[in-house]
């Protein structure tokens, strides 16, 4: 039960009148003291809109991944506020909520403020524009190359007595000072991603939200997938892990080892069974190619340690890899509809451009131009760093972990992720001043962090079962920053849609943002869980709170996706175009009221999910 005090009439829960379940007690320690909502700034935090970000945090988050969340937001509030001065945005603040993230924009509305901005963003901004190709490239290296520093870091081992080489190479420094450097400087390039991350992102959706606003103003009465249509049918490097699966299928068939591929699930027993002959050993030479970098893909979206990327468990790709393989021997084509899709977005711009008014033409094209050259960085950065970079960082953390439950602070090293990166710290410290005295001492972390990992794992858990509301505090007259409503589909009008109904009366309908066009009806799958993903049968309506870009092989065989959350420019948005399917996101409660077995009827036009049948 939800405890509510006197607000205004517009306006969403107060984020200090919600009941905690008594199971999660003690939650705020898991987390720093400026993510959680305080009495010290009570009346800043009651005073904003705070939005629970589903699209990416669908679950609460463990300690250590908060991490995350406070590079992440500087990276993104710096770029808008302080680096290339977005003249509506300044970034946003984040707070979590028994587990649960939220976030607040700093949206600019003054109209002198507004121009100050405007002047230095043209420069800043133009510069990046003028050369986005070249700058977009180089980002490319930069990225990379950070990947490959965090790879390559390592986590030192602190031996029974240094090597001599310390002495006789009069380095003046041990094991002891490497521990600390090496973990500072995971998080140190860590930061540095997130703050690349940012880069170039914000600036994309600029673009592509002038390009929107330009056809709103246009053609007020034109749908948000009609605009995104225009930009569709562009190569993006996220649809390139499941390109890889489908090259390995068809030359499984080519090869004749396609009954072994899609027969066997485990890859010990695929190699077992491949590497007796010269076609077996042909094959699975390409498929450790395509490993590296294409299987680092997180189950998820690479925002939690939990989701587990393709380099660690290959049971997915190997499964969708046979799926192919038996579609591919059924005489099915299997590749995306590409060319269907950018004749039909040939069509519709020259539709649209035939009807914009003269003067308006010079910009309609120019602005369609620049959206369509940075539109795949929008998409491509996903990769680069939720997916690949951030499965590296991850992995590079579980070392960590290893060290401390070696030393007996951690029952195993999994456990590193119940504690806070500065506890880590805290932790290696003591390690190195027991190691260094030769262990004549008595280090406390072997009594002091179990005890503390046991009891967060209980919290956890409780919190799982909590439902968070999805929006708290007052709501907005405008929102303003091109994330907000490109990729969260955070709008004004969606908020004021929030406060009133999501549907209609009888609860026979779910209304959303029609993200990708077209009609669907078959039966609903609810997945809760990444790792469930293999439960969705063909021709079955995805329904989930949100969805990443390693979900793009589950889409050649759904018949449209149900989302809880998303914009016009989410991940799934963008793969249910490419793809063909209907897709209706930002419902808002769409896994709460949708059971699996439902017969449900997606209208990707209108933005509106039916009930047919009820399981």
């Amino acid at each position: 039960m939800t405890r509510m005090r006197e607000r205004p009439a517009a306006s969403f829960p107060s984020p200090f009148a919600i009941d905690i379940p008594a199971e999660c007690d003690g939650w705020e320690e898991l987390y720093p003291p400026h993510a959680v909502f305080a009495e010290d700034r009570r009346a800043h935090d009651e005073g904003r809109f705070w939005y629970q970000i589903g699209l990416n945090f669908p679950d609460p988050i463990h300690p250590f991944d908060c991490v995350l969340q406070d590079f992440v937001n500087v990276g993104l509030s710096q770029a808008s506020a302080r680096v290339f001065v977005v003249p509506p945005s300044q970034g946003g603040e984040y707070r979590i909520l028994n587990g649960y993230v939220y976030i607040s924009p700093n949206s600019v509305t003054e109209e002198e403020e507004l121009g100050r901005r405007a002047e230095l963003f043209a420069r800043r901004a133009g510069f990046y524009y003028e050369n986005w190709v070249e700058l977009d490239e180089r980002w490319r290296e930069k990225v990379q190359a950070e990947i490959a520093a965090l790879d390559a870091l390592e986590v030192p081992e602190l031996p029974e007595v240094e090597d001599e080489a310390v002495v006789l190479e009069a380095r003046g420094h041990g094991a002891a000072h490497e521990l600390v450097v090496a973990y500072d400087r995971l998080l140190e390039a860590f930061d540095r991603l997130s703050q690349y991350h940012f880069e170039l992102l914000i600036l994309g959706y600029g673009a592509y939200l002038a390009f929107y606003e330009l056809c709103r103003e246009a053609f007020p009465g034109i749908s948000d997938h009609a605009v995104a249509k225009m930009l569709s049918a562009v190569e993006i490097l996220t649809m390139r892990p499941d390109e890889e699966l489908r090259r390995l299928a068809r030359l499984a068939y080519d090869l004749g080892v396609a009954d072994v591929v899609s027969g066997t699930a485990a890859e010990l027993e695929l190699r077992s069974a491949l590497e007796g002959d010269d076609a077996g050993r042909r094959w699975l030479a390409a498929y450790d190619r395509a490993k590296h970098p294409w299987f680092h893909f997180s189950y998820g979206n690479g925002h939690y340690h939990h989701h587990r990327s393709w380099i660690d468990d290959t049971a997915l790709p190997i499964a969708m890899i046979g799926s192919y393989v038996r579609r591919i021997a059924a005489g099915e084509d299997v590749s995306p509809p590409h060319a269907a899709l950018r004749a039909e977005r040939d069509k519709i711009t020259e539709e649209y451009r035939a009807l914009v008014p003269a003067g308006l033409r010079p910009a309609f094209d120019t602005r369609l131009e620049l959206a369509r050259t940075v539109f795949p960085h929008i998409e491509d950065h996903n990769f680069y760093v939720d997916h690949w970079g951030h499965a590296v960082f991850w992995n590079k953390v579980r070392e960590f972990g290893t060290l401390l439950a070696e030393h007996e602070f951690l029952a195993e090293p999994e456990d590193v992720f119940h504690l806070r990166h500065d506890e880590i710290r805290a932790a290696l410290e003591d390690i190195r001043l027991h190691w260094s005295s030769g262990g004549a001492g008595c280090p406390r972390g072997p009594r002091y962090w179990p005890p503390i990992v046991a009891r967060r794992k209980r919290i956890h858990d409780a919190m799982r079962e909590w439902t968070p509301p999805p929006a708290l505090g007052l709501a907005p007259n405008e929102i303003t920053d091109p994330v907000m409503k490109m990729y969260w589909g955070l709008t004004s009008a969606r908020v004021r849609e929030w406060l009133g109904s999501s549907g209609d009366e009888d609860g026979h309908t779910l209304a959303g943002l029609g993200a990708s066009p077209g009609v669907a009806e078959g039966l609903a799958r609810v997945i809760l869980s990444p790792g469930r993903i293999d439960e969705l049968k063909e021709g079955e309506i995805l329904v989930t709170t949100a969805t990443s870009t390693s979900w793009t092989p589950v889409f050649t065989r759904i018949a449209g996706a149900v989302l809880d959350s998303g914009g016009v420019m989410c991940h799934a948005a963008i793969v249910a175009r490419e793809y063909g399917l209907p897709a209706v996101l930002g419902t808002g409660t769409a896994t709460k009221r949708i059971r699996t077995g439902d017969r449900i009827r997606v209208d990707g036009d209108e933005g509106r999910v039916t009930f047919v049948d009820r399981a």
